[in-house]
């Protein structure tokens, strides 16, 4: 007789089916952003005797995805005029135009909620849609649609890529930062650090401001200035920047501060600047391994063995023995590949048609005339202006000549009859 496999439970055997309460294990979420299907597989034991084959069965549960939760009660909500924080109302937009909204009347009341990512994240409308913005209210902990929004309710990824004009929630960006370092912010810098204003100073603050912030993703830089109560707070991605400075803006941390909630400036310490630098370097290295064939990059990065026996060979100018460093190599590449654009570039010599001019434009030709010795009395030059002179006075007199009508008297007449 066989002997009996147990399956989860040392006293339930294999041929025993399991109860249909029970979850099936390996949940994996599918593309659609309502049901997750559980991974289902049927394996069977390889025997040649049949009476000992023993089926494994697992059964697919369907399960759904936790919708999103509206934060505040639909009823409460109430469409009113925002409180006036500005001097020009714009009715598009329906806020407030000509102040910002990090102001003195602002500043000294605290948000009235905080979002929440464990307890309302879940699938909305915009889950079905490629490309959609994230919600602004659900940021600030407001939104009281849940399920039924336009906008994601999660937090954002790397994956999540929008164009550089807007922001991670479809707002357009500006050329240049507002003058209190607020707003939506701008689009010639990738700004990925937050300024935090307004801590309250205790001797946890760094652990404080790194457990709060944290919770809208990954950090990567926080530096605090303790005796000022300030903290600078760098995310790996812009998005979760952009995320955090709307939920965190007028909240509070561990004590009943008002957080002030800016962008941060263009740090002045060389060594931040050099850092960034290279980071972007890496960012574009790594999209141009992306995006060329795999074996190319390996021959540019020289972990293709061939192609550095090849560059061996090719690369000592026909001296034996001799390999060149990479600045000769990349330097004479380079240079014959230049010669090549440009001989391209010249083409074929061509002779051009050009049309004669007519006869009567046409300038006389004139023999050059030999220099006279140097003893004689006038020169070259005034010899060719003499002879010029000449040429254009015999003009001028056939000129009159014929503009005289009769041409040249060969005879005239007299007052007598016999000539």
């Amino acid at each position: 007789m066989a002997e009996t496999a147990t399956v989860h439970h040392p006293t339930r055997t294999s041929s025993e089916s399991p109860p249909p309460e029970e979850a099936a294990e390996h949940v994996e979420p599918t593309s659609n952003p309502e049901t997750a299907l559980t991974h289902a597989s049927e394996t069977s034991v390889a025997a040649t005797d049949p009476d000992a084959a023993q089926k494994k069965t697992k059964k697919i549960i369907r399960r759904k995805r936790r919708p999103a939760r509206p934060q505040v009660d639909p009823e409460t909500v109430k469409s009113q005029l925002p409180p006036q924080t500005g001097t020009v109302f714009n009715i598009w937009y329906n806020k407030w135009s000509g102040g910002d909204r990090e102001d003195k009347y602002l500043s000294k009341h605290k948000a009235p909620s905080r979002c929440n990512i464990a307890r309302d994240s879940g699938y909305t409308r915009a889950d079905k849609v490629p490309g959609s913005y994230f919600c602004l209210f659900f940021a600030r902990g407001l939104c009281p649609k849940g399920h039924e929004c336009e906008y994601l309710h999660r937090l954002p990824t790397i994956h999540d890529i929008f164009n550089p004009n807007v922001d991670c929630f479809g707002r357009d960006k500006f050329s240049d930062y507002r003058d209190d370092m607020g707003g939506v912010g701008s689009f010639m810098r990738q700004n990925r650090t937050l300024y935090v204003g307004r801590i309250h100073v205790t001797d946890d603050i760094e652990e404080v401001v790194a457990r709060h912030f944290a919770e809208w993703g990954e950090i990567e830089r926080i530096r605090v200035l303790t005796n000022r109560g300030v903290a600078f707070v760098t995310y790996t991605n812009e998005a979760n920047s952009q995320f955090a400075k709307e939920a965190m803006a007028h909240q509070s941390l561990d004590h009943n501060e008002i957080l002030n909630v800016r962008w941060a400036t263009v740090d002045p310490n060389p060594l931040a600047q050099k850092r960034e630098a290279q980071r972007i370097e890496e960012q574009a290295a790594e999209a141009v391994r992306r995006a060329l064939p795999a074996e190319f990059v390996a021959e540019l990065e020289g972990r293709d063995p061939e192609a550095r026996k090849r560059k061996k060979i090719e690369g000592s100018f026909g001296l034996e023995g001799y390999e060149p460093p990479d600045e000769v190599w990349y330097a004479r590449t380079r240079e014959l590949e230049q010669a090549e654009k440009s001989r391209q570039l010249e083409g074929p010599e061509q002779r051009y048609l050009i049309e004669s001019a007519p006869a009567s434009t046409q300038a006389p030709e004139t023999q050059p005339e030999p220099e006279t010795g140097g003893g004689g009395i006038l020169s070259s030059s005034t010899i060719a202006a003499l002879k010029g002179f000449a040429g254009a006075s015999v003009t001028t007199q056939q000129a009159t000549q014929k503009s005289s009508g009769g041409g040249p008297l060969v005879a005239y007449g007299s007052d007598e009859e016999s000539d």
